[in-house]
């Protein structure tokens, strides 16, 4: 599969989703290609980091832009078992070109006003994306509230944008994340391990590859 990562709002968790995704499927034996779509080149500073900490990352990490995204996505495509994209940030061309050859678009959305306004963005490009590619988009709240109301009205309101599949579950705000990154790792490979960050984690993997959870 070709997954692409992101969201026109920065600061919504795109890449820790993408590189704990990316490592989820090397771990599980798959040849995995991440492509690093953000001009901050944040999963490259991760990967590198990654190698130095552990020797090897697992996948292979490539970064490309704009239109060269789409033509060498499009290239690898029959190399790799799965692509996963980080892409996004604001509205790039490096954006749109990866809705025209990923096979599904997660949208990262904190529960946050400016996030899920932002949605309604990202469903003007996937619709026309649609018209050149059959794209599956969906939305998953992430570092999302312990508790309070926030999580369900933002589940409430991203539900109603039309061309957006809103998933049941949700990643929590959990310091899991940030330390496992801090040391190049995923939340799989933390020891010891955030038991609800690695059942999050796999419930999302599930959702996006097996597609054994459905949406609101």
């Amino acid at each position: 599969m070709i997954l692409a990562v992101g969201n026109i709002k920065g600061g919504v968790g795109k890449t820790t989703l993408a590189v704990n995704i990316a490592i989820s499927r090397a771990l599980a034996g798959h040849d995995v290609l991440l492509v690093d779509g953000d001009e901050q080149r944040t999963a490259i500073t991760f990967t590198d980091l990654r190698t130095e900490q552990i020797g090897s990352p697992g996948y292979t990490v490539v970064s490309l832009h704009g239109a060269s995204l789409r033509t060498q996505v499009r290239q690898l495509a029959d190399k790799y078992n799965d692509i996963v994209i980080d892409v996004g940030g604001r509205d790039t061309g490096s954006l749109r070109a990866a809705l025209t050859v990923a096979e599904t678009l997660l949208i990262p959305v904190q529960p946050r006003s400016f996030d899920i306004w932002a949605v309604d963005q990202v469903a003007d490009l996937v619709k026309e994306a649609l018209e050149i590619n059959e794209l599956r988009a969906v939305a998953i709240l992430n570092a999302a509230d312990a508790q309070g109301h926030d999580n369900e009205e933002a589940t409430r309101a991203i539900s109603e944008v039309e061309g957006i599949e809103m998933l049941k579950i949700l990643i929590g705000r959990r310091k899991a994340f940030p330390n496992a990154a801090a040391t190049g790792r995923s939340v799989l490979e933390q020891n010891p391990k955030d038991v609800k960050a690695v059942a999050e984690l796999n419930s999302l993997i599930n959702a996006i590859y097996l597609k054994q959870i459905k949406s609101v």
